[in-house]
C-alpha cells in the first residue's frame, strides 16, 4: 500500500524585528505569497495530504494556512511543539505515528532539508534540493504497510519545487 509523504519548509518569516522571539516571527509579503502558491501547486498536482502535522511556530502555522486556504478541502491539522526545529529522528518519529496515510510534515531547517534527503531513495535533480530553501516542498511516496515501517532510503520522490519555481 503508497504512503505519501509532503514534506514542507515553512515560508519566508519577517525578519523585521531583530529582537522578536524566534517561534513568534511571522511571514513575510514574499513568504505569504509563497506559501499560497506551494498551496494552489498542490492542489493543482492533486498532492493534497489527508493530515497536516506542522510544528507550533508562528511562521509554520502562517504558513499551514495560508496553504489550506487554497485547498478547498477540510485537511485536519496537528500542532506539535516537538516539531520546532526538529532533528531529522524527530521527524521521522512523529511520521511513525501518523494518522493518515497521505501526511504533510511542515518544519523547520536545517531538520526538514536533512529528513528529505536521508528519506529519498535519490534526490531529485533540481539545483536547490539540498538547500531547501524557505517553503520548499518534496513529494515522496513509500510502498510500505504502514508509517511505522518508514525508514531512510525507502521514500521515492514523485515531485520536488520551491516557490520561485512557481512566481519566477
Amino acid at each position: 500500500m503508497t504512503h505519501r509523504l509532503i514534506l514542507i519548509r515553512h515560508a519566508k518569516s519577517s525578519w523585521d524585528d531583530p529582537f522578536a522571539d524566534d517561534h513568534a516571527r511571522i511571514l513575510n509579503a514574499r513568504g505569504r505569497d509563497a506559501a499560497t502558491a506551494i498551496g494552489t501547486w498542490l492542489r493543482d498536482g492533486e498532492y493534497l495530504p489527508d493530515h497536516v502535522l506542522s510544528s507550533d511556530s508562528a511562521r509554520t502555522t502562517e504558513t499551514v494556512a495560508r496553504m489550506k486556504a487554497s485547498w478547498g478541502a477540510d485537511v485536519p491539522i496537528t500542532f506539535l511543539p516537538a516539531l520546532y526545529h526538529a532533528a531529522p529522528q524527530i521527524l521521522l518519529e512523529v511520521l511513525r505515528a501518523a494518522p493518515a496515510r497521505r501526511v504533510a510534515l511542515v518544519a523547520h531547517n536545517p531538520g526538514i532539508g536533512e529528513f528529505a534527503s536521508a528519506m529519498a531513495t535519490e534526490p531529485p535533480g533540481h539545483p536547490k534540493f539540498h538547500q531547501y530553501p524557505t517553503c520548499a516542498t518534496t513529494i515522496l511516496d513509500f510502498d510500505i504497510p504502514k508509517w511505522n515501517d518508514a525508514a531512510p532510503g525507502l521514500g521515492r520522490v514523485v515531485d520536488f519545487i520551491v516557490p520561485r519555481d512557481l512566481t519566477g
